[in-house]
């Protein structure tokens, strides 16, 4: 199944059926000229250098702890994914999971809350973060870059004087167990497993649900959307909530991980968050422009950033020169894709 999902904006006549917002095109591209295509080989071709270039690459713990940090990079492209989708940005993800991953700590550690409870509140203020965020872009009129460019400092400052930027260390061992656990003969992190289900209900939302394809439809043409009796304004606020979501999920997994919540997690206001985010969704083939979304192609994509991080880093190339390296990556993705459409476009494929 190809895992493009784009947007065709329905009739008002159609909009009681699930199937009818909105309709595939026509010309869907071949398999091999997709991004998911392109990903699968790239990561093939530096699985294959890596492994024989850096001795250790391809052993149990190695590919453990590749699985395990792609897997977070994997979430924090999909909270990005999801309000690109829409033509927005939401450059406050970083923050947003921070404050849901150190709310979550406070409410086990200080307040005494059972953690599967401290867990449903830290997602519960991620989505009101979003809801926030969605609000303000509707009601203001802005773009969501300024928006949330804001709110990332302001969610970030308050947290840093409520929490007084202490950690919380005391969180039950089944966080930290969770974190560490091996399956599947030790090179499979249940944190993997977690962005795989993830992202199977994100797909499930896009192909198969009303609210899925009108957020589609919203992001393609919102003007049309709303003509065609769509709530543009109440699905954008919706992608922005699920966002919060999404990167509380990916900051509560940076917690199992490391056995804590920790106020620097996600860098100074979030920012080491900003990179990985962008990276997933343009490599993978989610359009800026909003409109088209390739959950399976984020995945890949948040993968190989993740791969040629580990990659690089094992050859002992310095991380300011890894960090180049993506940044220089991200803006080729870019150039590329818009050049692979407008091939496509020639010859009426898109």
């Amino acid at each position: 199944m190809h895992v493009e999902d784009r947007a065709a904006t329905p009739s008002p006549a159609e909009l009681g059926s699930p199937q009818a917002i909105p309709r595939e095109p026509t010309g869907r591209p071949r398999f091999y000229l997709t991004n998911e295509f392109g990903l699968i080989v790239l990561i093939a071709v530096f699985v294959a250098a890596f492994g024989l270039l850096t001795p250790g690459f391809l052993s149990p713990f190695n590919l453990f702890a590749l699985g395990r940090t792609s897997a977070i990079n994997v979430m924090i492209g999909l909270a990005m994914m999801v309000v690109i989708v829409t033509g927005g940005l939401n450059l406050a993800v970083g923050a947003i999971g921070v404050c849901a991953a150190m709310t979550s700590g406070w409410l086990i550690q200080d307040a005494g809350v059972p953690w599967p409870l401290a867990i449903v509140g830290g997602l519960a203020l991620g989505a009101v973060l979003g809801l926030i965020n969605g609000w303000t872009v509707v009601r203001s009129g802005l773009h969501s870059f300024i928006i949330t460019l804001a709110s990332m400092s302001i969610f970030f400052g308050l947290m840093i004087f409520l929490t007084r930027a202490e950690s919380y260390r005391e969180l039950p061992p089944a966080f930290a167990a969770f974190g560490r656990l091996k399956l599947f003969g030790g090179v499979v992190s249940p944190l993997l497993l977690v962005a795989v289900v993830v992202a199977l209900l994100l797909v499930v939302l896009y192909r198969f649900t009303v609210t899925g394809r009108e957020m589609l439809a919203a992001g393609a043409r919102p003007e049309a959307a709303e003509m065609s009796g769509i709530r543009v304004g109440r699905i954008f606020i919706l992608c922005h909530m699920l966002s919060g979501i999404l990167a509380g999920i990916a900051a509560l997994m940076l917690v199992a991980r490391n056995g804590a919540a920790i106020p620097s997690m996600a860098g100074q206001l979030g920012q080491d968050w900003l990179l990985p985010a962008f990276l997933g969704p343009v490599l993978g083939g989610t359009l800026l422009s909003g409109g088209r979304v390739s959950v399976v192609g984020t995945f890949l994509g948040a993968f190989l950033v993740t791969l040629l991080t580990s990659g690089l880093l094992l050859l002992q190339i310095g991380e300011f020169w890894v960090q180049s390296f993506l940044g220089l990556l991200l803006l080729l993705a870019v150039l590329m894709d818009m050049a692979r459409r407008s091939v496509l476009a020639r010859r009426r494929m898109v």
